[in-house]
């Protein structure tokens, strides 16, 4: 039996989206995966320093900041923040724009206050209530501080939130040429969510590395994700598999679909391909 390469998503993967706290049959399945020789690593969206709270379950290896940060157990391959230039365009035409930022740097992110000042002064417009209070969850359970507090660290990752498609023209002509605009589709709430990532790394990449790293074919890795943040992730590795709770876009390019992260999705794939 060859060791095999597990990358997992967290936010719809290993975990309900925004917990930190994976079902005990996911961490069941890891566990076992490993003891047969596999290697088992996030692979996220989220900075290192939202990943504290999971670090504890002995992953293999992370790969955070949508692959612009990359750890094997302890040693760093791959360090990729924005350059100074790329941080302060980035920042001023989001903000010149009306475009409500997220930015996370190596351990630390931090929002725009503006956006829940909007959403505060329109509270009886739509869905705009359930939205602040989703935010704030968010906020408050991933250690995400006011844009105030921010102090010039590297970025790595720009998560950004609109209302309107027309904000997004200036942005895509003054950053196009070096970054990804990765939109997610409309949300319930009528915003639009995307993230702006570097061209220079994506979770696919990052498999690559890894892969390279560990001396293991890229077709020996197996790759779980639900949102189509994790579209490179699914696209390059060896397998495929896409949550029933994620997005039919990405369903449709996968190898496989698997039950829901609330439906033991994670341990149930584990047994159907023979790594535990």
């Amino acid at each position: 039996m060859h060791s095999r390469i597990i990358f997992l998503d967290i936010d719809g993967t290993l975990t309900e989206p925004g917990s930190n706290i994976p079902p005990e049959s996911a961490l069941t399945a890891i566990r076992k995966a490993q003891e047969r020789g596999h290697y088992v690593f996030l692979c996220t969206g989220r900075n290192y320093g939202m990943l504290s709270p999971l670090l504890k379950y002995d992953f293999d290896g992370v790969i955070a900041s949508s692959g612009g940060y990359i750890k094997c157990k302890e040693k760093v391959i791959f360090n990729c923040p924005m350059t100074i230039e790329q941080r302060i365009k980035a920042m001023n035409v989001f903000k010149n724009n009306g475009i409500f930022r997220t930015i996370e740097c190596i351990n630390d992110s931090y929002t725009d206050e503006e956006f829940k000042e909007f959403l505060r002064k329109n509270t009886n417009k739509g869905n705009n209530s359930e939205l602040l209070r989703w935010r704030e969850q968010i906020e408050s359970s991933l250690n995400i501080r006011p844009m105030k507090e921010y102090d010039d660290q590297p970025i790595y990752k720009m998560v950004f939130m609109t209302d309107s498609e027309k904000r997004l023209e200036d942005p895509k002509k003054i950053l196009g040429d070096e970054f990804l605009f990765c939109i997610q589709s409309k949300d319930k709430y009528g915003f639009i969510n995307g993230e702006l990532i570097n061209y220079k790394f994506n979770k696919g990449q990052a498999i690559e590395r890894v892969c390279e790293y560990l001396q293991i074919p890229v077709e020996h890795s197996i790759a779980f994700g639900d949102s189509m943040n994790d579209l490179e992730m699914m696209e390059t590795a060896g397998l495929s598999i896409c949550m029933k709770n994620g997005c039919e876009q990405l369903k449709k390019i996968s190898d496989d679909v698997c039950l829901s992260v609330t439906d033991d999705g994670l341990y149930h794939a584990f047994i159907k391909y023979h790594l535990i």
